[in-house]
C-alpha cells in the first residue's frame, strides 16, 4: 500500500486512481528496484518517475534525449509549485553555472538533463557528490542498438554512470518496444524480468486508418476544412514536401507552422512555441519534430507519406490523444513511398545485416498499408501484444461502411501465376505478367507465354500491384526479405488455390466527428480562459487543464470545491490556482443558458473513451471506380447494382466512365470482333448518330449496352 504515493497523486495531478501499471512501478522504484516500464503514450509514464522523485529524499536526475520535453515538463512541474529545472544547451554558460550551484544545494526535487551531460567530468563529479533519489530514462528505447531511434550519446553514457556510487535506483521508461529492445535495455540497466511492467501497447482512444489512391494534397485540406478548431499534426519525409505543404495551406489562411532540420533553431523554438501554446493549430514537420512533446490535446496525427518501420509510425501517430479524448491517426500511402524507404536504407552507412534488418522492418510497415484486418490488432501483433482474432472497432478497416467484395478468383489467379513464375520473381514483374505487358524483361524471360500471361488484363498494373501486397499482408503470399522481395507461396496460398479459404477485400472511408456529449459554446469560452491565463503566466494551455478536463467541465458544470475536485485532472494545487475563475466562468455562463441541465457523474467513471470517431462513406473515393472494381472482379452490372442499390444504367455509366479516365477494360464482355464491325460500319455511314437510331438501323440482338461500349471504347461517345 503506497498511501503517500497516492495523496501525492491527488493532491499535485488530480487523479484519484492510478493508471495501469503506474502503481507497480512507484513501488518497485521504492524499493530500488532496476525497473523498466513499457507503456502507451498517454499512459502517464512520467508520473511513474514523478511521484517516486517526490516521495523520496534527494534530487531525480531525469535524462531526456530532447530540449523540448525537459521545459514541457519542467513547466508543469513548476506550475504546480515543484522544484525543477533543466541544464542544456539553450542555456548561457552563466546560467548553467548558476543552476550546477543550486542543484549542488540540493535546492530542486527534478534535473532534467541530455545524455550528453554525463560526458562532462565536471558535472558526473557534481552529481556524485549530492544525494539523489532515482535516475530515470525517459524515451529508453533511444538507448537499445535495436530501437527504431538508437542514440549512440545516450548508450554510451553507461560507463559514468555505473562509476557513480549514489545512485539508488533506475527507472526507464518508453512507448515502443519490441522484443529485442526491452531485452537490450534489461542487459544494459541490470533489470529483472519481475521488474518489467508491460501494460501493453494499445491506445483506445485512437482510431488508426489507411487511405490509398487520393490526391493528398487535396485530402489534406478536405481534411482540416473537417476539423478546423482542432490541433494536429501532419508528418512529411522530406523537407521540402513540408514546405510546399506549408506554403499552400498557409495561403489558404490556415493556421499553420513547419518545423524540420533545414530551419533555424531561432525558427524552430518559435514555431514550436506557437503550436504548444495553441497560437498555430496545425504543426507540419519531419520525423525531427515532436519526440516527448507533451501536448495533450493533439486531435489528429496524418503521416503524408509511410514511415520507414512500424516502431516510428506508432511512436509519432502516438502523439495523438494524450488526454484520453478520441483522436485519428491518419497514414496517407502511395507506391513512391516504399521506394523513397528503400532509397534511404540503401543511402545509409548500416552494414549488411543491419540493412537487412531494416528492410524486414520496412516489410512490415508495407503489410501494414495494405492490410485489410484490423490496423490496430496489425501493429499490437508486431509487438507480440494481441492475437490475430483481435478487432478494435475503431480503425477505418474494423469501421467499413462500404460493401466487402470477394476476390478469390483473382487471388488465385495471382497465386498461380507466382507459381507458374517459378517463384522468382517480385510484385512488379508478377503485375505485369498479370496484365499482359510486353514489356522487354517478361519477353526476354518468355514470361508472355505463360498460360497466366493477360489473365487479368482487365486490371491496372497499379491496382494488381495492390492486390499481391494486399495478399502479402494477409499472408496470402510471403516475401523474401531484401531490397528486390521475390513472391513465394505458404499453407495459405494452397488453401486459396484449393477453394478451402475465401479471400475479401474493401475500401477505405474517410473520418468525420461524431457529435458531442458537452456545451461546446462553454468548452470555447473556457480554452480561451485557459489561453489567456497561460500566456500571463508563460506557459502551455494544457499544463493548466487538458482539454479531457475542460470537457469534463462542460458535462458536469462544478458549482463548489469538492465537486471541481471530482473532476478528472483537477488536484487541490490546481484547484487553488484556477480552481475559483473557472467555476466563476461556468456560472456565468449557466445563468445566460438556464434551461442546460449538468450529466449525473458517475464516481471514477473514465469519460471521453466512449467516443469513436465516424466515417464518410462518400469521401472515400469516387464511386464510380467502385463499381468499376466490383465489375474487375467478376460481377455483372446487374449484381453490382443489386449490391449498391443502384441502377444498372449508372453502373454502365460507372465502368465507361472509369475507362475514360484510364482505367482498362475486358471489352469481350460486352462483344465480339464482328459485333464491334458492324456497329462501327452502321454509325460510319448513318446521317444521325443518336443511340435511338443506330439500334433502329442493327438487328434486334444489338441492346444499348453493346452500342455504348463499341462507342466508349473507340472514343466515339
Amino acid at each position: 500500500m503506497i498511501v503517500k504515493e497516492k495523496d501525492i497523486l491527488q493532491t499535485y495531478f488530480g487523479y484519484e486512481s492510478f493508471r495501469p501499471g503506474q502503481e507497480e512501478t512507484i513501488n518497485h522504484v521504492l524499493h530500488r528496484n532496476n525497473t523498466l516500464a513499457v507503456m502507451p503514450t498517454g499512459g502517464g509514464k512520467s508520473l511513474c518517475f514523478q511521484i517516486p522523485g517526490l516521495s523520496l529524499d534527494g534530487t531525480a536526475i531525469i535524462i531526456s534525449p530532447l530540449i523540448s520535453l525537459m521545459k514541457d515538463q519542467v513547466d508543469a512541474l513548476q506550475s504546480l509549485g515543484i522544484s525543477a529545472t533543466y541544464i542544456n544547451s539553450s542555456q548561457t554558460m552563466e546560467e548553467q553555472r548558476e543552476r550546477l550551484k543550486q542543484v549542488a544545494a540540493g535546492h530542486y526535487k527534478f534535473l532534467y538533463v541530455a545524455p550528453e551531460r554525463f560526458e562532462s567530468a565536471y558535472f558526473t563529479n557534481l552529481v556524485s557528490r549530492i544525494r539523489l533519489s532515482l535516475v530515470a530514462f525517459d524515451e529508453a528505447h533511444c538507448i537499445s542498438q535495436w530501437g527504431h531511434d538508437f542514440r549512440p550519446s545516450y548508450r554510451s553514457i553507461l560507463p559514468n554512470l555505473n562509476k557513480l556510487k549514489n545512485i539508488p535506483v533506475f527507472v526507464a521508461l518508453t512507448a515502443t518496444a519490441t522484443e529485442e529492445v526491452i531485452h537490450d535495455i534489461q542487459n544494459l540497466l541490470h533489470i529483472d524480468d519481475t521488474h518489467v511492467i508491460n501494460t501493453g501497447f494499445e491506445r483506445d482512444n485512437l482510431s488508426f486508418h489507411i487511405v490509398k489512391g487520393r490526391d493528398k494534397t487535396a485530402y489534406v485540406r478536405s481534411f482540416l476544412q473537417e476539423h478546423k478548431n482542432e490541433s494536429g499534426i501532419i508528418y512529411t519525409s522530406t523537407r521540402k514536401q513540408a514546405d510546399s505543404l506549408y506554403d499552400l495551406l498557409s495561403k489558404r489562411g490556415i493556421p499553420v507552422e513547419k518545423y524540420h532540420a533545414g530551419l533555424s533553431e531561432i525558427e524552430r523554438q518559435q514555431a514550436q512555441t506557437a503550436f504548444i501554446h495553441d497560437e498555430k493549430s496545425v504543426m507540419i514537420a519531419t520525423n525531427a519534430f515532436g519526440m516527448g512533446i507533451d501536448k495533450s490535446n493533439v486531435r489528429y496525427v496524418i503521416h503524408y507519406a509511410m514511415p520507414m518501420n512500424i516502431e516510428s509510425y506508432y511512436q509519432e501517430a502516438g502523439r495523438a490523444g494524450r488526454d484520453g479524448e478520441a483522436s485519428d491517426c491518419i497514414l496517407l500511402f502511395s507506391p513512391q513511398d516504399v521506394q523513397l524507404q528503400k532509397f534511404l536504407i540503401e543511402q545509409s552507412q548500416m552494414d549488411d545485416a543491419a540493412r537487412l534488418g531494416e528492410y524486414r522492418k520496412l516489410q512490415s510497415m508495407i503489410n501494414y498499408c495494405h492490410t485489410h484486418s484490423c490496423l490496430t490488432a496489425a501493429i499490437l501483433n508486431y509487438f507480440n501484444d494481441t492475437s490475430s482474432e483481435y478487432r478494435c472497432n475503431r480503425c477505418s478497416n474494423c469501421l467499413h461502411r462500404q460493401e466487402k467484395t470477394e476476390i478469390t478468383q483473382e487471388a488465385q489467379m495471382i497465386l498461380s501465376c507466382v507459381k507458374r513464375m517459378g517463384e522468382r520473381f517480385g510484385v512488379t514483374m508478377t503485375a505485369k505478367v498479370l496484365r499482359g505487358s510486353k514489356d522487354k524483361k517478361i519477353l526476354s524471360f518468355r514470361l508472355h507465354k505463360l498460360s497466366t500471361y493477360g489473365i487479368l488484363a482487365a486490371y491496372t498494373e497499379r491496382e494488381l500491384i495492390e492486390r499481391i501486397n494486399f495478399l502479402i499482408a494477409e499472408n496470402v503470399l510471403s516475401a523474401e526479405e531484401g531490397k528486390f522481395p521475390t513472391l513465394k507461396l505458404n499453407q495459405k496460398s494452397v488453401d486459396v488455390l484449393k477453394g478451402n479459404q475465401p479471400v475479401w477485400i474493401f475500401t477505405e472511408p474517410i473520418p468525420t466527428n461524431e457529435e458531442v456529449d458537452y456545451h461546446e459554446g462553454l468548452f470555447t469560452i473556457l480554452r480561451t480562459l485557459r489561453k489567456k491565463i497561460a500566456d500571463e503566466k508563460n506557459v502551455p494551455p494544457y499544463v493548466l487543464f487538458s482539454d479531457a478536463t475542460l470537457r469534463d467541465l462542460c458535462r458536469y458544470f462544478p458549482k463548489t470545491e469538492e465537486a471541481m475536485l471530482e473532476i478528472k485532472g483537477i488536484g487541490v494545487k490546481k484547484y487553488e490556482q484556477y480552481g475559483e475563475i473557472f467555476m466563476e466562468t461556468i456560472q456565468t455562463w449557466m445563468n445566460e443558458h438556464p434551461d442546460v441541465v449538468p450529466k449525473i457523474k458517475v464516481a471514477h467513471a473514465s469519460v471521453g473513451r466512449t467516443k469513436v470517431r465516424s466515417t464518410n462513406s462518400e469521401a472515400s473515393g469516387p464511386s464510380h471506380i467502385t463499381s468499376y472494381q466490383m465489375f474487375s472482379s467478376g460481377k455483372s452490372l446487374k449484381e453490382i447494382a443489386v449490391i449498391r442499390d443502384l441502377s444498372p444504367q449508372t453502373i454502365e455509366r460507372h465502368v465507361f466512365k472509369a475507362y475514360q479516365a484510364g482505367y482498362s477494360i475486358a471489352w469481350d464482355i460486352f462483344f465480339n470482333q464482328a459485333e464491334e464491325a458492324a456497329v462501327l460500319t452502321v454509325y460510319e455511314e448513318a446521317e444521325e448518330t443518336s443511340l435511338k437510331s443506330l439500334k433502329e438501323a442493327l438487328p434486334d440482338e444489338y441492346d444499348y449496352t453493346t452500342l455504348k461500349a463499341v462507342l466508349v471504347k473507340n472514343e466515339l461517345l
